[in-house]
């Protein structure tokens, strides 16, 4: 078994009702377990369009499955939620990121572990330091609390 984390976003429709939805989804799921969820905060969208504000949060889960798996199963989920994959950060009813797995490092096409840009954006920082502030970046060697905190001094006052 191993620790996957994983970041959630939505800025369409019943935004904490699709979060929740997705949320009761991934814990449902066979291979599974849900060890911990964040509470959802309001950010501002990253680059696209204009668009309007998101909720974002994560959730820690115990995994069976192979990283591969637990993607296809994590964007099952986004399509049963009303995802629709079009212009590249667009609007969307949910968005699910794996953002690590375990301290596992995997650098494929269809396949970044850990998240790419996890580091660089607050919206996955500030709710994945809630739940997992120890959690260590593999290759960074840093810790989310850490990360999350040098975001903060950077940030506009």
């Amino acid at each position: 078994m191993t620790t996957a984390y994983v970041g959630l976003g939505s800025n369409l429709g019943d935004r904490r009702a699709l979060l929740d939805g997705a949320l009761a989804r991934l814990a449902a799921e066979p291979g599974l377990r849900l060890l911990a969820a964040s509470r959802w905060i309001e950010t501002d969208p990253v680059g696209g369009p204009p668009q309007p504000r998101y909720l974002n949060g994560a959730c820690a889960l115990e995994s069976a499955l192979e990283p591969r798996e637990l993607l296809s199963r994590m964007l099952a989920i986004e399509w049963d939620l009303g995802r629709v994959r079009g212009e590249r950060w667009a609007p969307r009813t949910v968005d699910l990121d794996l953002l690590f797995y375990g301290d596992l490092v995997v650098r494929e096409p269809d396949l970044e572990v850990p998240h790419p840009r996890a580091h660089e954006r607050a919206f996955v920082l500030e709710p994945l330091a809630e739940i997992a502030p120890q959690l260590r970046h593999p290759v960074l060697g840093m810790t989310v609390r850490d990360l999350a905190m040098g975001l903060r001094r950077l940030a506009p006052a």
